[in-house]
């Protein structure tokens, strides 16, 4: 495949697996708000970002086995179609509680994008190759935390809270026409498996569960800190609506930087190598923060915590990805639902323990910990996959 063709790809998909953080990201500055005018509690806003979150997770496991047995390209444009709806119906919810259950919708019908994504560059990429393409995914993914709480604060500026989700309508629908023009078929009838539904086996697989418990963990400390420092860093250290959105897109940037490294240090490196690195950082980052919440050293001890924490993370997803895929080719739907819903459920489980400053270091610090536990504990150097991936 030739350099420009990978590039094209990459928007494609990358703008796919962008769902969560365009779902999720872009009303973040607007949580206090949205509790003010529903009557709500910051507890009952945060659901609605759990709710979602459960929605991503849930939903991968019905298009990604389903990929397998009928090719990529339709239950993709199902799953968008169905965003599209829920994210139009999100416009005109009248309580937290419709707008909770309209969420859980939207996430599920998010999820084909990104767990196609994924699926898609497994079919065409292995090895190196894959672990370098699921790097360039993360720079564009990178690019949705980057643009979208900006994004939501200039909309806020103008309108209220319901116009995010008139732009999450537009942008499902431009990804459906995109999609429906332009993406490809990646998985040809001759590989589709009419019995590939089950997931039995992949959860047999101890290597694939290691490294799919260790991004779900790692994905948890980061979506800890996303869920909770709106309310944290706005109210407790003073942020306005403008400068969270501009120290949440630094730390995005950091994400994007340290998935660029992470490409580039694969010509040098094992991603298995890069991967402990990653869960290392992760866990430096999470004490870091919480260290500097119960000494109260405030802004300067906090900011470049979560700074080291995104960084570190961004090394972790492309290679953890890469690592528990490559042993699956034939059921890389599958793996990608597994992996993907494990990613979502246990950060969707950690987002609503994240309260308070103290409760989301504790709570960053425990699963960055648990992360490289699962690391360590679960997995070990195939010599096929070694082979494969250097």
């Amino acid at each position: 495949m030739t350099k420009a063709r990978t590039t094209g790809l990459a928007v494609v998909l990358g703008s796919l697996s962008a769902f969560a953080p365009l779902s999720i990201d872009m009303y973040l500055p607007a949580f206090p708000a949205m509790a003010r005018e529903l009557t709500a509690t910051p507890s009952d806003i945060q659901l609605t970002l759990t709710a979602c979150t459960i929605g991503l997770a849930v939903g991968q496991l019905i298009p990604g086995p389903l990929s397998d047995r009928l090719g990529r390209r339709g239950p993709l444009l199902v799953g968008l179609a169905i965003y599209l709806v829920a994210s139009a119906a999100c416009i005109f919810a009248p309580s937290a509680i419709t707008l909770t259950v309209l969420r859980l919708v939207q996430g599920m019908g998010g999820a084909a994008g990104i767990v196609i994504s994924r699926a898609v560059a497994r079919d065409l990429f292995e090895g190196g190759e894959l672990a370098r393409f699921f790097s360039l995914l993360m720079l564009v993914n990178s690019l949705g935390p980057v643009v979208a709480p900006a994004l939501g604060a200039v909309i806020l500026h103008w309108t209220t809270w319901r116009g995010v989700f008139v732009v999450l309508a537009a942008i499902g629908l431009l990804l459906l026409v995109t999609c429906t023009l332009s993406l490809k078929e990646s998985l040809p009838v001759s590989r589709r498996r009419p019995g590939s539904l089950s997931i039995v086996g992949l959860l047999a697989d101890r290597v694939f569960l290691g490294y799919s418990l260790s991004c779900a963990l790692a994905f948890a400390a980061l979506f800890s800190y996303i869920s909770g420092s709106s309310f944290e860093l706005q109210t407790t250290y003073g942020l306005s609506a403008t400068l969270f959105s501009v120290v949440f897109g630094v730390n995005s940037l950091a994400i994007m930087g340290a998935s660029q490294v992470n490409s580039w240090l694969l010509g040098r490196f094992s991603p298995r190598r890069l991967l402990a690195v990653g869960l290392a950082g992760t866990v430096f980052g999470a004490v870091a923060l919480l260290v500097s919440v119960l000494a109260g050293v405030g802004l300067p001890g906090v900011l470049p915590a979560l700074f080291v924490l995104a960084g570190a993370v961004g090394m972790v997803f492309p290679n953890a990805t890469a690592l528990a895929m490559s042993d699956h080719p034939d059921k890389a739907g599958n793996a990608s639902a597994l992996l993907g819903t494990f990613q979502f459920l246990v950060g969707g489980v950690a987002a609503p323990l994240a309260s308070t400053a103290v409760s989301m270091g504790v709570v960053m610090t425990a699963v960055a910990v648990a992360a490289l536990s699962a690391f360590l504990l679960l997995t070990r150097a195939r010599a096929t996959v070694a082979a494969a991936v250097t």
